[in-house]
């Protein structure tokens, strides 16, 4: 049994099974502890279950990314943000002189 209380986004190893996961939800009020394996696989937990294993906390993997296949190229801030040139496409090309809105609409 343990005393470890869930916390998001920390990792912990079931030492009976070797298994390596992280908690990604704990609803208080529910009584449930989501969390995720090393490679991808999500499970739950209630509050029972969770007291009775043999937990210990742990760090967090090397490669804990892989089964999400991220790599650093992956990043969402990256150097190599491509901008196209004409970023407003066609629509910028339009002349306002050669629309005809008819007599409810003026162009200011």
């Amino acid at each position: 049994m343990n005393d470890l209380s869930p916390e998001i986004s920390a990792w912990y190893k079931d030492l009976v099974s070797g298994s390596l996961f992280e908690v990604v939800a704990f609803d208080e009020d529910g009584g449930t502890i989501e969390y995720q394996l090393i490679d991808g696989e999500v499970g739950e937990y209630d509050d029972a279950t969770w007291k009775q294993l043999y937990l210990t906390t742990a760090e967090a993997p090397e490669d804990w990314r892989s089964p999400f296949e991220l790599n650093p190229e992956d990043q969402a801030y990256s150097d190599q943000t491509m901008v196209p040139e004409n970023f407003s496409g066609a629509l910028s090309d339009i002349e306002p002189d050669s629309m005809d809105l008819g007599d409810d609409f003026q162009i200011l």
